[in-house]
Formats: structure tokens, sequence, C-alpha cells
């Protein structure tokens, strides 16, 4: 299986354990892969916002991954987080800039970014961003000009 996703590194590009990373590498874990705190593997988020509810925003370094080989998903409905996973195999493509997490954060549906903003360290500027986007994103009104079904 192979999963692109998002994963959030201390600002030296070390995780939680220390463990220093690189952009480019292919990272692999040996033995059974499993989710959690206690568990074994590289973890991901398919959500960029999801990555914001285990690290500190303004001490991290957000990237996009790609994980690969054994690779299981994780859901905690309880807490509405979907699409989690931990893989075998993890290569770190590149960093994701404050300015992009903010207008990918734009222009997804409410829910999402309701979550953002939750876990987000945003600024009194970057709030305002946000104020009056639609449920469906910033831009949403202008994909679907033109596309209304027509009355008969």
């Amino acid at each position: 299986m192979f999963v692109i996703g998002y994963k959030a590194f201390n600002k030296d590009f070390t995780n939680r354990y220390g463990d220093k990373f690189e952009i480019g590498k292919i990272y692999h874990v040996d033995g059974e892969i499993k989710w959690g705190n206690d568990g074994n593997g590289f973890h991901l988020c398919s959500n960029l916002e999801d990555c914001f509810r285990y690290v500190d925003p303004d001490n991290s370094v957000m990237t996009e991954v790609m994980g690969f080989g054994n690779t299981k998903k994780y859901d905690d409905e309880y807490y509405g987080y979907f699409d989690m996973y931990v893989c075998e195999y993890m290569r770190i493509v590149r960093i994701i800039s404050r300015e992009e997490i903010i207008n990918v954060m734009l222009h997804t549906y409410k829910e999402r970014r309701d979550r953002f903003i939750r876990t987000f360290n945003l600024s009194e500027e970057e709030k305002k961003l946000f104020e009056g986007v639609g449920i469906y994103g910033q831009d949403s009104s202008k994909r679907c000009e033109g596309k209304q079904l027509k009355k008969h």
C-alpha cells in the first residue's frame, strides 16, 4: 500500500523520540507495524490539520510524506479523526510553509477548517482570512459556477 500524507517534526527535524530525519531519504522500521504511542512504524495523517493534534505548530515543521510497505489505517471515531496511518517505510517529500498550510485550510470544508482553527496558533491577521469563508471553502462559489443542475 502507498499513502500520501502529512507529518510534523520538531524544528530541528527530529521526532518526539529524538530521531533525526532528512528530506528525500527513505526510512524503514523493523517489526510488527502498530499504531499509537507504544506502536511501531512511521505515523502520518492524510488530513493536514490532524497533525496539530499531536504537536505544537509554533515549534514544529510540517512536511508532506509518502508511506508505503506494510501500512495500517487508524480512525479515532470518538474524537472525529480519520485516515491516519502507520507505515513500514516513509519518505519525506518536502516542507510545507505556513502560508501553504493556511491556503490549504482556506479551501477545504467547514469541519476540517474548524478543527484547524482550534489547533493552529493563528495570528490576528491570519484569523481575518477565515472570516466569511463558505461551508465548502473560500472559492466554492467560483468552482460551482455553471455547474448547477438545470430545471426542466
